[in-house]
């Protein structure tokens, strides 16, 4: 029998949940068909080829998701693709390592970068796309 203490506690962790997710935060898993969809709407594009294992990707995560508060990265679409899990979009992209990060205006590659964790030069990359 569930107490009355269990249901209260999950009540209050639902409560302080939030309720969406900010566009700061909204990464969708890499699709070919959505990635197609947003190159073909002229949308600028961030490719992140990532590993749950890797330190790097987790310090790039919080630099990448701070720089997409800014306005002019409002309209900015991020793929996230699996290095372990993707092997065929990894090749797709010729990516050779997790940590690498490919900047697109629409259909065009405007910038990559491998393993880089500085905000700076992460903001620079993303500015490519718009």
């Amino acid at each position: 029998m569930i107490s009355r203490r269990r249901v209260l506690a999950a009540a209050c962790a639902i409560s302080v949940m939030p309720i969406g997710v900010s566009a700061a935060d909204d990464i969708r898993p890499f699709s070919q068909a959505d990635f197609g969809a947003a190159q073909k709407a002229g949308k600028p594009i961030l490719v992140e080829i990532h590993a749950g294992w890797c330190p790097t990707c987790k310090a790039q995560a919080p630099i990448i998701s701070e720089l997409r508060k800014e306005p002019r990265f409002k309209d900015l679409v991020v793929f996230r693709v699996d290095f372990d899990s993707q092997k065929e979009a990894v090749r797709q992209f010729g990516a050779r390592q997790q940590s690498t990060l490919i900047a697109f205006k629409g259909s065009a590659e405007t910038g990559r970068s491998v393993g880089d964790t500085s905000k700076a030069s992460i903001g620079s990359l993303l500015a490519r796309a718009i």
